[in-house]
């Protein structure tokens, strides 16, 4: 097996050689308007061996190790470059169909989710559940051979363009909340689902709402056990955190970002002073990132909450230094138009405050109605 150092350095000089022909490193989610040149992307780093590089050979992967894959990972957010075109797919169905999958499920799906042949949405958030995902309410009614699927989706990125997502869905509404929910692999373009783009404020429709109106889903798209799929679930959101070495370089530009602010303005000590907490408050998120290290804990929770609000704030200091232009257009009036939306993506605000509450601090759990 190849020396993760030289692969680090295999990686880095092809990036190196091909990174102009990259999108810009657009995060976990492709926009709608960048489908093409992300597609095109990945087909490239699939042919050379850097899709999949800790997956199986069998399907399509390279056999290495996870350490090799945080080594791409690492080198394509130092080059600005999206790793991967398609998280959803490379790493949560990726995830769940080799840890769940049957030999069938993998052999169809694998090596062409890498190939940018399939390609993923993710099928979990409701409107009456919130960021309960356990309260879920899309039902899977059993009928022979297929499943029923009836409900409503909504913040799903990147449905409109994909053409598989991975369903969360109630199959035994008799059941605890938890336990009652299963996971289906399923093809967007059955009969009875319906596709619409959800307008934000900012005036781009970056997400979609989903409709399931008598879908028939076949029995064998069931990917783990049946009632079974908050294991399932749970075990590949896990799986979505990145390196922290790609976090650490993404909070690093953003804080030059931030610095960039005062540049060509002659600012009033209160606006220095808002500046400079904010530049303070970043410098310490990184290092709580380092000192971290590459394990997951609840800690993430204070990062996100933190530099989610840290986010929100720099786009109210940068609306707020532009005057009144920044009521009318351009970049400053859409960072303050776009920046609530931080506050809802991967996990609300006031569930990190939970998180940090009842597992870091030991408080009371909050009561349940």
């Amino acid at each position: 097996m190849i020396d993760v150092d030289e692969f680090q350095t295999g990686a880095r000089e092809w990036l190196a050689a091909n990174r102009a022909d990259a999108p810009r490193d657009y995060g976990a989610i492709c926009p709608p308007d960048l489908v093409d040149e992300g597609l095109a992307w990945q087909r490239r780093i699939h042919a050379a061996g850097y899709a999949g590089i800790h997956w199986p050979t069998e399907h399509g992967g390279r056999g290495l190790t996870p350490e090799h894959n945080a080594a791409w990972m690492l080198e394509c957010a130092i080059a600005g470059v999206p790793p991967v075109f398609n998280m959803v797919g490379l790493v949560l169905t990726g995830g769940a169909l080799l840890r769940y999958g049957t030999p069938e499920q993998q052999s169809q799906h694998l090596s062409p989710t890498l190939s940018g042949t399939h390609v993923w949405c993710q099928l979990f958030s409701e409107p009456g559940a919130g960021s309960d995902l356990g309260g879920l309410s899309t039902k899977a009614e059993r009928d022979g051979d297929h499943f029923v699927i009836n409900g409503q989706k909504v913040w799903c990125s990147g449905g409109r363009y994909s053409n598989w997502g991975i369903l969360m869905a109630r199959t035994n509404p008799e059941a605890k909340k938890h336990d009652g929910i299963s996971f289906f692999l399923f093809p967007m373009d059955l009969p009875g689902v319906e596709i619409r783009a959800l307008q934000q404020m900012t005036g781009e429709a970056e997400f979609d709402e989903v409709f399931f109106t008598d879908v028939h889903l076949p029995a064998d798209h069931l990917i783990g056990p049946l009632h079974g799929g908050w294991g399932v679930g749970m075990s590949v959101l896990t799986n979505e955190r990145g390196h922290i070495g790609t976090a650490v370089i993404g909070l690093e530009r953003r804080l030059e970002a931030m610095a960039r602010m005062a540049e060509g303005r002659e600012l009033q000590p209160v606006e220095r002073q808002r500046l400079a907490t904010l530049l303070a408050t970043g410098q310490a998120y990184k290092a709580m990132a380092l000192r971290q290290g590459p394990q997951a804990s609840t800690a993430a929770s204070l990062m996100k909450l933190g530099i989610t609000e840290m986010m929100f704030e720099s786009s109210m200091l940068r609306g707020d230094l532009s005057g009144a232009d920044a009521m009318l257009d351009g970049p400053e009036a859409y960072g303050m138009l776009a920046a609530p939306g931080g506050r809802i993506a991967g996990g609300t605000s006031q569930v990190q405050r939970n998180i940090i509450g009842e597992r870091l601090l030991g408080l009371p759990r909050e009561p349940k109605a």
